[in-house]
C-alpha cells in the first residue's frame, strides 16, 4: 500500500491497516525505525510482542438479518406516512 506524504508531513493510514490496528480516530499511534531502517507502526499501549490487534467486529452484525416481521412495502408506507 502507498500513501502521499503532504507538505505538512501527513499521511493518511490506509483502512486495512488503521482496521487491522483497531485505530478510530483520535487514537494515539507509536512509530519507531527497526534496525533494517523501516517503520513500525503501533497502537499506543500495546505491548511490543503482542503483534497486531485483531480487527474490531461489524456493530451491525449482530442485527442483521434478525427482522421477523414481514411487512409488504405499500403497508408499511401508509403506516408510516399516516
Amino acid at each position: 500500500m502507498t500513501s502521499t506524504l503532504t507538505v505538512k508531513g501527513q499521511v493518511t493510514i490506509p483502512k486495512q491497516i488503521r482496521d487491522a490496528l483497531g485505530l478510530a480516530p483520535g487514537s494515539a499511534v507509536d512509530f519507531a525505525v527497526n534496525r533494517e531502517g523501516q517503520l513500525v507502526l503501533q497502537k499506543a499501549g500495546d505491548s511490543k510482542g503482542k503483534g497486531a490487534a485483531q480487527p474490531q467486529p461489524d456493530r451491525f452484525d449482530a442485527a442483521r438479518g434478525k427482522a421477523d416481521v414481514q411487512w409488504r412495502t405499500q403497508d408499511l408506507m401508509a403506516l408510516l406516512r399516516g
